[in-house]
């Protein structure tokens, strides 16, 4: 339920920018968000639809940039996407934080941004 939430922000977000910037109607939101956000993309688009309903923001586009996680290992240099362990008991996959190559403790570089890009207003 934390989509509800973090689209709550947003949406509280877009509209104040686009009211600064005198906008009659908002057209378009684009986002990107981070696969370790562990926001649902379809739970998101939900939320935005019922926060913007009697706004300026009404059938507004939203778009919405996945970006999967990566890390980066000081042992051994690696830098590339992380690893996920498949859970069949719960048929979801978890990241795992660990380097594929040495076994050593990721430094996270993507995939935690919840990111709003661009908005497209009227004026």
């Amino acid at each position: 339920m934390h989509e509800f939430s973090r689209t709550s922000q947003i949406v509280e977000a877009v509209l104040s920018e686009a009211e600064k910037q005198g906008a009659t109607k908002l057209i378009e939101v684009q986002l990107e968000i981070g696969d370790l956000t562990f926001l649902g993309f379809d739970q998101v688009k939900f939320a935005y639809k019922i926060l913007t309903n009697k706004t300026i923001a009404h059938d507004s586009k939203l778009t919405i940039k996945r970006i999967p996680g990566r890390g980066n290992c000081n042992s051994c240099s690696y830098d590339g996407p992380l690893s996920y362990l498949d859970d069949p008991q719960f048929h979801i996959s978890f990241p795992t934080f660990n380097c594929p190559q040495c076994g050593k403790p990721l430094s996270i570089s993507a995939g935690r941004e919840c990111v709003i890009k661009r908005i497209r207003i009227r004026k």
